[in-house]
């Protein structure tokens, strides 16, 4: 008897929902069940227009949905505001959470989500979907790789792209009632989150704030940057923005190696992507050129990383309605280290750029 494959409902008809919503279609394991907004009409227009089977249910509240007893996990595509509420009461109603980033405010209301996860038992994971792709797993070999890579040295990341005045003005990401974060929390979280993994997770003994950053009239950050310090002399260092052009850069070097790539959050193609290494590089007797070039190595993908991610949080829901298992504690342990991060930014800035100690 085959496997039931997960039911998902969506609650809010996001932007990023349409993409989520074709990975759940895409993904073996998981199935479009219901969809909820505030405005039955626009959740009905949501499922017609984003290929949800003729069986999915249609809500016109959230809490409708959250009711639903066939519903086995809930996405949650609100702005950053409404998480602490509608995480807290999915939990509640015991169905799993996949959460769009940033994944709260601040720490201190992730905690209450994380509470509420684990008192109800359900799985929770943030939506930050390149770190599913096959490629991410492939470039986490070469930084292990004592002969090749070394130790870990530098990072470096950046994630920008340039918006238009209709978005400066009336997006949800420079709203400070919606998502006060802003760019650190929109762009920002894909610059920490790589940098952590780099570090394979080790969070930095302190956080600083970059001087300069770039708010709108409503304090809500456009554009921010910060170093991250480790106690063995690790360094790091992000930008995120929302006034410059379209970038994806993420650089890690090592004792004996580089990883480079330039498009580490969205891959230029869906079904395959590409990274750069190089190993004990140096120059020609004349200084000429170098020796050692960098190597371009492509992964080929059965899924885009989205579905991915799809894929890979149903076989935990799976693995706990069908087994019995815990909760895997691992992507909350993630988010919430992310988090921590951007909460030390944001006080950097505050007190005049400072280094934040981090406390876990």
């Amino acid at each position: 008897m085959a496997d039931i494959p997960i039911r998902f409902g969506i609650i809010g008809c996001a932007e990023i929902a349409r993409k989520v919503s074709r990975a759940i279609l895409l993904a073996p394991n998981a199935t479009l069940a219901a969809v909820a907004s505030r405005s039955i009409d626009k959740a009905a227009n949501f499922a017609k227009a984003n290929g949800f089977p003729p069986e999915a249910k249609i809500y016109g509240s959230y809490k409708s949905l959250l009711d639903d007893p066939d519903i086995d996990a809930v996405y949650l595509p609100l702005p950053t505001s409404l998480h602490l509420k509608w995480a807290v009461l999915t939990a509640q109603k015991k169905k799993h959470l996949l959460t769009e980033k940033p994944v709260a405010l601040n720490v201190a209301e992730f905690d209450q989500i994380l509470k509420a996860c684990e008192e109800n038992g359900v799985q929770i994971m943030d939506g930050t979907m390149w770190v599913h792709n096959p490629r991410t797993h492939k470039m986490k070999e070469f930084l292990n790789d004592k002969e090749r890579f070394g130790l870990l040295k530098k990072v470096n990341s950046c994630f920008s792209f340039f918006a238009d005045q209709d978005f400066l003005k009336n997006d949800i990401r420079v709203k400070p009632d919606l998502d006060a974060l802003g760019a650190l929390g929109d762009a920002g979280w894909y610059g920490t989150r790589s940098i952590l993994w780099a570090a394979d997770y080790e969070l930095p003994k302190t956080v600083t704030a970059l001087r300069g950053p770039i708010l709108n009239e409503a304090g809500v950050i456009l554009d921010c940057g910060a170093s991250l310090h480790w106690e063995d002399g690790k360094i790091a260092t992000f930008q995120c923005s929302f006034l410059s052009n379209l970038t994806m850069t993420l650089t890690a070097i090592g004792t004996c190696g580089t990883l480079h790539l330039t498009d580490f959050i969205i891959p230029y193609q869906e079904h395959e992507a590409s990274y750069t290494t190089s190993s004990k590089s140096g120059f020609n007797e004349l200084v000429t050129g170098w020796v050692q070039l960098p190597s371009e190595h492509t992964v080929t993908v059965d899924l885009p990383q989205e579905a991915c991610m799809v894929r890979e949080f149903a076989g935990l829901v799976e693995n706990i309605k069908k087994n019995g298992a815990q909760p895997d504690k691992k992507w909350p342990t993630i988010s919430r280290k992310t988090q921590l991060i951007l909460d030390a930014v944001k006080e950097s800035i505050k007190k005049g750029f400072e280094p934040i100690e981090i406390v876990s």
